[in-house]
């Protein structure tokens, strides 16, 4: 099985983070940041990923430390479950409608980080969350993750349909991307034989 925890203590934030590559769409997640709870509940449904998230951070402070460590958390579960990525399709994509919200997010888990972003939120904030730590959470995932992201907004004016779109569309990218291809299980998707 895919899989692995992740414990990340720092004197800003105590998160432990566990990802079941090969899941159900299962998900247990306290955040202490509602809207980013919510999003990761979205994220583990449509990206058929199990996910259990507990963090304990400084949001007296604001939410950055705890958006921004949860990334990196995840990211590098990711990376530890992936493994050599031995099978995996690599390439997902996908445009996905959220009602007047258009987002297009394409996935390369080539062992290079990179995330393309642009997305246009016109609002600060959704209810009390920052709407700019919607880049620094999939800034962190990336880089620990180790993958190329492009996250493109083809339509919307709504901030939670933009953001809300973004996560769905993103966790079916990725879903698509770490699938087992089942013509070429026992090799790795690249010419050097290495994906890293």
């Amino acid at each position: 099985m895919r899989e692995a925890t992740i414990t990340r203590r720092t004197a800003e934030t105590e998160i432990t983070l566990y990802l079941n590559l090969d899941g159900t769409g299962k998900s247990e997640i306290d955040t202490g940041v509602g809207f980013l709870d919510h999003m990761l509940t979205l994220f583990a449904s449509h990206g058929r990923l199990d996910l259990n998230v507990k963090c304990e951070g400084d949001t007296y402070v604001d939410d950055h430390h705890t958006v921004e460590d949860i990334g990196i958390c995840l990211g590098q579960a990711f990376a530890a479950a992936l493994g050599d990525k031995r099978g995996i399709c690599r390439y997902g994509s996908i445009i996905l409608p959220m009602d007047e919200a258009l987002i297009l997010t394409a996935a390369d888990l080539s062992g290079r980080a990179y995330l393309g972003y642009d997305l246009t939120i016109p609002t600060e904030k959704v209810g009390t969350f920052d709407t700019e730590l919607v880049k620094e959470f999939f800034l962190g995932f990336v880089r620990c993750a180790a993958i190329t992201l492009h996250i493109r907004q083809m339509a919307g004016e709504n901030s939670h349909h933009i953001i809300e779109g973004t996560f769905k569309s993103v966790a079916r990218s990725l879903r698509a991307a770490v699938a087992i291809d089942r013509d070429f299980a026992d090799e790795i998707p690249s010419t050097k034989g290495v994906l890293a």
